[in-house]
């Protein structure tokens, strides 16, 4: 069943009575512990990657999930460790792993992540499959970490591992180039602000890290304002792209939601204030049975809180999800 109906049943708690709390709120306040192992691993370019593992036992299970976090972000934000404990609590090791630059040591080269990024999350799943012999291994992704996870699904998809089973993507900005400019939008300007702040903060240390490379060259960064800005100086010439724009249609998950083979559900808020109306619907995905779309009219962007709990919509619906497709 490719494309589900708005579920109006999902109430958020009354208090948060509009888009930006249900975003703003859980992101401040939400907590959600887990006993987390690090693991460093080292990459053939001279770089590496943070691991964070909660296990369910001293042995390793043979049923893992893999989350991944959004821009900016990393692999203690509340909805990693909520998801990891619900999978936790229902018999599955859990991964958070921490992209280039998140996991509170900068990475050593100059290059940090983006949304189309799909080398190290491939990496990251071909690693963890073949050190520590998993079975089933879920795959979720929540905003950037969501097309991260559908750039993997569907890129190349005879090359993802047969233990890779299902898929779950969440307030994901499928048309990457329109998300952009929903941020430009009066009342939605200061997340931009923010992200830029917090890119800036990591610009300036790289410089200082490589002070010959003239990809990382913090000077002037105060005039960048916005996206198209900071992805012309930064991300564009960094990864290959000709500029901002065609990165932002080279890096969209949407293209590639037609070729994902393993049951894949993808979660919306309608009044999601990061996400345009074109990431609201699956395009020429729409005859792919293997994707199922999940509207809800709440929830803001990576939001989702139930009433009087402190878990998610998302992540009680995923596990019925699975449980559906077994």
């Amino acid at each position: 069943m490719p494309v589900l109906s708005i579920n109006t049943q999902y109430k958020p708690p009354i208090w948060q009575f509009n888009a930006h709390i249900q975003t703003i709120y859980p992101s401040l306040f939400r907590k959600i512990p887990v006993n987390y192992k690090r693991e460093r691993v080292e990459l053939q370019d001279g770089d590496f990657i943070d691991f964070d593992w909660s296990l369910t036992s001293k042995n390793r299970g043979k049923k893992l999930v893999i989350v991944t976090h959004g821009l900016e972000g990393d692999s203690t934000r509340h909805y990693v460790t909520g998801m990891i404990k619900k999978f936790n609590d229902n018999g599955y090791d859990g991964l958070g792993w921490n992209c280039r630059s998140c996991s509170g040591e900068m990475n050593r080269l100059p290059r940090f992540y983006h949304h189309g990024d799909v080398d190290d999350i491939r990496f990251v799943v071909n690693y963890t499959i073949n050190t520590y012999k998993y079975d089933e291994v879920v795959l979720v992704g929540f905003s950037m970490g969501g097309s991260m996870t559908i750039r993997l699904l569907g890129q190349n998809p005879e090359l993802l591992p047969s233990q890779i089973k299902y898929g779950l993507a969440v307030s994901v900005p499928l048309d990457l180039y329109t998300s952009v400019y929903e941020l430009y939008k009066p009342g939605r300007k200061f997340y931009m602000k923010r992200f830029i702040k917090k890119l800036g903060a990591k610009i300036k240390e790289k410089s200082t890290q490589h002070p010959d490379n003239k990809l990382v060259n913090y000077e002037g960064y105060e005039q960048i304002k916005n996206f198209e800005q900071f992805d012309s100086r930064y991300t564009a010439p960094m990864f290959g792209f000709k500029n901002a724009n065609d990165f932002y249609k080279q890096a969209a998950a949407k293209p590639f939601l037609k070729s994902i083979k393993v049951p894949t559900l993808i979660v919306q808020a309608i009044n999601d204030p990061f996400l345009s109306p074109e990431c609201l619907d699956l395009g020429d995905a729409d005859n792919n049975p293997n994707i199922s779309l999940q509207l809800l009219k709440f929830g803001g962007h990576v939001g989702f809180m139930l009433p009087n709990s402190n878990e998610t919509w998302v992540e009680c619906r995923v596990i019925e999800f699975i449980n559906e497709h077994k």
